[in-house]
């Protein structure tokens, strides 16, 4: 089960420096990871691992099994599970994480530079988090979005829909 409802720490340790709450991705509630273990038990179920080379006659794509399993693998290995950004999860070298280190803030929020910086751009769905958060205060955002996490949100499911 993702971990949205179990989240270890407190709400505050669970947002990122660029403003995203860590405790709503996908990849921390570990969704990632489960989708992998649902599609290796649904593979398995129906035996597809062990008749790759029959089904490679009607799909050519099939020759590449192997390679999927590996894909999987490394999938569950990147983004099998993530401490949060603060405990130095995501990408190890975050300019932004870097940035907001060199100048002692706890988020982008902090920066006069905010709305200029280029670091930021890759990150655009957390501007608005920056923004509540100029506004509420970095305490009272991270309550507000641990409490859409406990009733279920996870940032990713707004891109599945």
């Amino acid at each position: 089960m993702p971990r949205c409802l179990l989240l270890t720490g407190s709400a505050r340790s669970l947002i990122g420096y660029c403003g995203s709450y860590c405790g709503a991705c996908g990849i921390y509630q570990g969704r990632v990871k489960q989708a992998v273990e649902n599609l290796r038990k649904i593979i398995s179920y129906y035996g597809f691992d062990k008749m790759t080379a029959d089904l490679a006659k009607w799909e050519p794509a099939f020759q590449h099994y192997k390679e999927f399993e590996n894909v999987m693998d490394g999938l569950v290995k990147i983004f099998g599970e993530c401490p949060a950004c603060e405990a130095g999860g995501g990408d190890p070298n975050c300019a932004v994480r870097m940035c907001c280190k060199e100048k002692g803030y706890t988020t982008c929020a902090e920066c006069a530079d905010l709305e200029t910086c280029e670091k930021l751009q890759r990150y655009g769905w957390t501007r608005e988090g920056l923004l509540r958060i100029k506004v509420v205060g970095i305490d009272k955002w991270a309550e507000e979005m641990q409490k859409k996490v406990d009733a279920g949100y996870c940032r990713l499911s707004e891109s599945i829909k």
